[in-house]
């Protein structure tokens, strides 16, 4: 049964504040944080981990929302409720972030073309999400070390059992559970890049192969196995890995045009 470990500098590195905070609703959780960047076509939805737990929030990919940023993208990155929370439990999370994916594309503020980037538990719900009707028109989601084979992350106990606790329960594993896991939803109607660590002992990387294995569009889909490259290094800039994580991001957003 694998734990998390000692986190990295990057969850906690300093970086600049948001440019603003967007309020979409009375509960603490219905916010979402925007990073502004001169010209931009594009709006990263940067979706958070930690194991869909209570005590990670969005405030640890700060330095990651930053940086994508100052590579010209805008970047929203919504909150949602976690286990440990009123309401944290599988759907809530899901159903927050649906509801954050439609505020962040209404916001006229921000550019109409959305990309979603998603690390750990945040991989498995942008998946999650391209299956979603508030979905419909995104270009596609960057899937950092996700969570993407639900029921895997379960068998395996990560984190202490951290899918058992989404799930509210350990039960889940053998019931129709809400549809909770990308596994059973199928190819995605648009483009999905998978960037995973051979060294990452958070997540294996058999998680994302499963995914790419059983829902991968041939021809379409990626997965880039990284060498020497651990859980976080998929979300640090200052990373050997971060090159690829903007290449595929970028290949995702080729198609919008100046």
């Amino acid at each position: 049964m694998q734990t998390v470990g000692v986190p990295r500098d990057v969850l906690t590195r300093p970086a600049r504040d948001p440019d603003r905070t967007v309020t979409r609703g009375p509960e603490p959780h219905e916010v979402y944080d925007v990073w502004l960047a001169p010209g931009a076509e594009v709006t990263v939805v940067l979706v958070h981990g930690g194991f869909w737990r209570a005590q990670w929030d969005r405030t640890h990919l700060r330095a990651t929302a930053e940086a994508l940023a100052g590579q010209g993208y805008a970047v929203a990155l919504p909150e949602f409720r976690r286990s440990g929370m009123p309401g944290g439990t599988w759907p809530g999370p899901g159903s927050d972030l649906a509801a954050g994916l439609a505020a962040i594309r209404d916001d006229r503020e921000l550019p109409g073309p959305t990309a979603l980037v998603g690390h750990s538990a945040g991989g498995h719900l942008a998946v999650w999400l391209l299956h979603r009707p508030e979905a419909a028109g995104v270009l596609g989601a960057v899937s950092l070390a996700g969570c993407l084979d639900l029921r895997m992350v379960g068998r395996l106990g990560l984190d202490d059992g951290a899918a058992d606790d989404l799930m509210g329960g350990g039960d889940w594993l053998q019931e129709d559970f809400l549809g909770a896991d990308p596994m059973d939803l199928g190819p995605t109607p648009v483009p999905v890049h998978l960037v995973h660590g051979r060294a990452d002992d958070r997540v294996p990387v058999e998680v994302s192969e499963s995914w790419m294995t059983r829902c991968g569009t041939a021809g379409r889909d990626t997965l880039a196995v990284l060498d020497e490259v651990d859980h976080f290094d998929v979300i640090d800039p200052d990373s050997g890995a971060w090159a690829t994580v903007l290449q595929r991001l970028s290949a995702l957003t080729a198609t919008v045009s100046s």
